[in-house]
């Protein structure tokens, strides 16, 4: 019963997962052919069609090689637990992130930790998931990845997990950009959203 369970509520998590995927990587093909406000050099160079299609292609072709379960041997009640748990924080991830791209609009686009791109025009996303953390995007894509590892426990889905930490470094990045973009309206911004901790309880005033 279990494991005709665990495999029903993979094979869903695989199809989500990959329809969100599919649906972020053409969205970041078409923001790169549209005019950026500003690109710093490595943004430039790297954020381009062919280097975002090769760059998933790589993700995937590792996710596939490394596709193998971790050595745990868990008793039924942790798998279950695990499966639950797992699920909700995966579909849960995925659904932070698809928000926070919908609130991004036009605005959306492709970064990386060492170069940031700002589209064209551009102006300060304080609405919707942005709301409550200043990250909504990276914090779902994290949430997921730790869903993903409880659900799948194969070691693609801890490295995906642990890589997945690397935003943070990205997300300063993008920080002092924006700092440097909107001065006045980043400061009343970030004193009043937290980067990571979703804000339940509005603080004063606004951006």
């Amino acid at each position: 019963m279990l494991d005709a369970l665990e495999r029903v509520v993979r094979i869903i998590g695989a199809i989500a997962g990959l329809s969100v995927l599919t649906f972020a990587v053409v969205a970041m093909l078409l923001a790169v052919r549209k005019p950026a406000a500003m690109q710093e050099r490595a943004a430039q160079r790297m954020l381009r069609p062919s280097w975002l299609v090769l760059g998933t292609a790589l993700f995937l072709g590792v996710g596939i090689l490394l596709w193998s379960p971790l050595p745990v041997n868990l008793p039924p009640w942790s798998r279950a637990t695990l499966l639950v748990a797992g699920s909700l924080l995966f579909l849960g991830g995925l659904v932070v992130y698809l928000l926070g791209m919908r609130a991004l609009g036009e605005m959306f686009a492709p970064s990386l930790g060492l170069g940031v791109r700002v589209q064209a025009p551009h102006h300060l996303v304080t609405e919707g998931p942005f709301s409550l953390v200043r990250h909504p995007m990276y914090l779902g894509v994290i949430i997921a990845a730790i869903g993903t590892l409880m659900l799948y426990r194969t070691w693609a889905s801890l490295l995906f997990a642990v890589g997945m930490f690397g935003l943070l470094v990205r997300a300063r990045r993008e920080e002092r950009v924006l700092a440097r973009e909107f001065p006045e309206q980043w400061a009343t911004y970030s004193r009043r959203v937290p980067a990571w901790r979703p804000a339940l309880r509005r603080r004063g005033g606004g951006a």
